[in-house]
Formats: structure tokens, sequence, C-alpha cells
């Protein structure tokens, strides 16, 4: 139970950021600049981790190599920019909702990677949570009905194949995120050594991007002190209580709590920005609770 609590917290965190990484957006600056600079910061930070670790590291095999770049590379950066790009191609609201998807995929990695047992109490209870996911998102899928398009425009367009593979990839790479988390934790890794492997892999996945991006390095200063809070709040301090949460669940119950982020933010812009929480929601975030609770007290 309180590794799901860890989990809640972190997603709160996640959801704070929002406040400041919207108007960012908002304001123009490119998301792979955010999330370059995220990244930059973050590596520096850690460095002294990285430093400390330095006989571990040379002592490391080759396939912790693959799943540090597996958890920084693909699914710190290489997911994050592909989720962004699907909004291009596709309805945001669909790009959303395909991203429920998401603990599908780290239930599936964590039983083949991590030999993960999955029986029928535990698939029951999986689907009760998601299906709280998508009560959380209703507004989504309403606004989807309510698109003003045919349903073949919305979902076969000719820029939606390109929309389905780069969500499919922020999906899978998500779910692999947590999955080669988890399997670094049982390999010995500190919560602060895999925090400091994930943004340096990250950070260098993302530079052939950046060279695309010339706005990257002509900011204001004030962009950067946003970045730098930012990185404090959902970087440091949400990333540390993640994997505090992680190392004391399974993989598969942890990609469930995750589903708690879109329930977060409904209640940050509730508190901060006046927006509605509607009863379909908070049953939502009760059925999500509900089940992720009972899977891990009776560790199925």
């Amino acid at each position: 139970m309180v590794g799901i609590l860890f989990v809640m917290v972190a997603c709160a965190l996640w959801a704070l950021d929002t406040l400041i990484r919207s108007p960012l957006i908002g304001d123009g600056i490119s998301p792979i600049s955010i999330v370059f600079y995220e990244h930059l910061i973050l590596s520096i930070v850690l460095s002294i981790v990285f430093f400390k670790s330095l006989s571990k590291v040379w002592n490391a095999k080759a396939s912790h190599f693959f799943y540090f770049f597996m958890v920084g590379g693909v699914g710190s950066a290489l997911a994050t920019l592909a989720f962004t790009r699907a909004f291009v191609f596709l309805n945001p609201s669909l790009v959303i909702l395909l991203q429920k998807f998401q603990p599908v995929a780290a239930i599936a990695l964590a039983a083949w990677i991590l030999n993960e047992r999955i029986n029928k109490y535990f698939v029951f209870w999986a689907a009760i949570s998601l299906v709280g996911a998508g009560l959380i998102s209703y507004e989504d899928i309403v606004s989807l009905i309510d698109a003003p398009k045919t349903v073949g425009n919305l979902f076969f367009h000719p820029g939606a194949p390109q929309g389905y593979l780069l969500t499919l990839f922020s999906v899978i790479g998500w779910g692999a995120a947590t999955v080669f988390g988890k399997k670094l934790s049982l390999e010995g890794y500190s919560n602060e050594q895999i925090m400091a492997g994930r943004f340096l892999m990250g950070l260098v996945a993302l530079l052939p991007f950046v060279g695309f991006d010339l706005q990257v390095f002509s900011h204001p200063v004030e962009v950067y002190g946003k970045i730098s809070l930012m990185v404090f709040i959902s970087g440091v301090l949400a990333m540390y209580i993640f994997y505090q949460g992680l190392r004391r669940v399974s993989a598969r119950a942890c990609s469930l709590a995750e589903m708690f982020f879109p329930f977060m933010a409904v209640i940050v812009n509730w508190l901060f920005l006046n927006a509605t929480l509607s009863p379909i929601q908070l049953m939502g975030g009760a059925l999500l609770l509900l089940g992720s609770v009972v899977i891990q007290i009776k560790h199925y």
C-alpha cells in the first residue's frame, strides 16, 4: 500500500508541473526545448551521483546500459517527443485516450521481462482500474464523439498512420521505462543511480533533435527559471518518490497506479484553474484507487 501511495504522490507532483509546462508551450516555447533543458539540468544536478558510482559503472554489464537506455533514451526522451508529435497528426483527445493503454504494454512487458505473474484476479482488478482511468478522461471521449468530422476522417485520414505509430511508440516506451526501471532496481541500483542514468541517457538521445530546433538556445532568462522549477518538482522530487514506490511494488501494479496522473491533473485544474470536477471523474478516481489498492494488498 505504501508503494502505491508513493506513486500517487509522484503523480500529484507531475500534475503540478503542468501549471508551468502548459503556459510555457502556450508562450511558444517548443516541447523539444523544455524536454532538452529538463534533461540537461537534471544530468548536471545528478552528475555527482554518477561520479560517486563510477566503479559500479565500470563493472556494469552491457545489458545494464541497455536497461538505462530504455528507461532514459526511450521512455524519458523519445516517447515524450513521440507523444507530443502525435498531436500534429491525430485529434489530441484521441492521442490522450490511446495513451490509457500504457498499463497494458507495461503489464505485458513485466510478464515477459520480469516474469511477473498475471492471474485472473489481477486481470479483473486491472480492468476495473482501466475503466476508472477511462472515466477520468471521459471528456476526451465526449469530444471525440462530438468532433465535427466523419468517423473515417477522424480515425483514418492521410496523417493518421503516422499519428498511430507515434502514439504506439510512446505507449510502449513509457511502459518499458517502468519495467526496465524495476529491472534496474532488482539489479541493485539505487533510486539516485537510476535517476542519474535515466536523465543522462535521455539527454544523449535528445542531442540529435536539438540541432533541428535553433530556438532551443534563444530563450529569455525567465524561461530557464521556470524550467528549473519544473525540474525540481517533476524531476528531482517526483522521480525520487516514484522510484521509492516502484521499489516496493510490482511493475504491473505501478503501471496502473501511474494512471492517477490524469486524475491528479484534473484535481490540480479544479484547485488552481477553477475547472469543474465531475461526479463521473470522481467515480473514475475511486475505481482506479480501488483496483490499485486491491492488487497491492492481495498481491495479485
